[in-house]
């Protein structure tokens, strides 16, 4: 026989229920003094990135563009897809992107170190400041990065005010995401004539 003190229905009421895997989802969230602290790389000219996917992709407030760079910041691949529903749950994000770069970009698992870094652009309402689905997406890229044998770039929220470089502080005016669209946003991707190897999707 064993013997214990019953929690006081006080004591049990008192205490805030989580629901059940929300402790899971906020483990699959990056704050940004936690993407700060990764070591993520710096662009050297993110306004070049930003405008070239903007060209590439025309983005909408429901569209995320993920982009793979070479050695030298250009664009060898990238994919644009609608965002769905929003959502705070880093693996869902990351199953996303991970889809995603498998149709562009063979993955690069093989070698000792990374060699090509991917960024992701995130259109979306609302300012340009860190929100919960930003640090979902965070966690998202860096997770697919690593399974996909990537090295893990920036994070880059574009609204309506322009663009801005999460963790960093760079941003600008221009580009900016245009009005949502009626339709659905297209999936589509795109590549460099001389990257052998990469998926044309679409």
């Amino acid at each position: 026989m064993t013997f214990g003190l019953a929690p006081s229905a006080t004591a049990s009421t008192s205490r805030p229920l989580i629901p059940a895997g929300a402790s899971d989802r906020l483990a699959r969230m990056l704050v940004p003094a936690q993407w700060a602290a990764a070591g993520i790389p710096l662009l050297r000219d993110p306004r070049e990135v930003v405008s070239a996917l903007h060209a590439l992709h025309r983005p909408t407030v429901s569209t995320a563009v993920v982009a793979v760079l070479d050695r030298d910041e250009r664009v060898c691949a990238s994919a644009s897809f609608a965002r769905g529903t929003t959502s705070a749950d880093g693996w869902v994000h990351r199953n996303a992107l991970l889809a995603q770069l498998r149709r562009v970009v063979p993955h690069d698992l093989r070698r000792r170190s990374p060699t090509r870094t991917a960024v992701l652009l995130h259109c979306r309402d609302g300012e340009g400041r860190w929100t919960e689905e930003d640090g979902a997406w965070m966690w998202g890229l860096r997770d697919a990065c690593t399974l996909h044998g990537l090295r893990c770039g920036a994070y880059i929220t574009l609204t309506e005010s322009g663009w801005q470089v999460l963790g960093e502080d760079r941003s600008g005016r221009r580009p900016r995401v245009g009005p949502a669209s009626s339709a659905s946003v297209d999936e589509g991707s795109w590549e460099l004539p001389a990257a052998r190897g990469a998926v044309r999707a679409g």
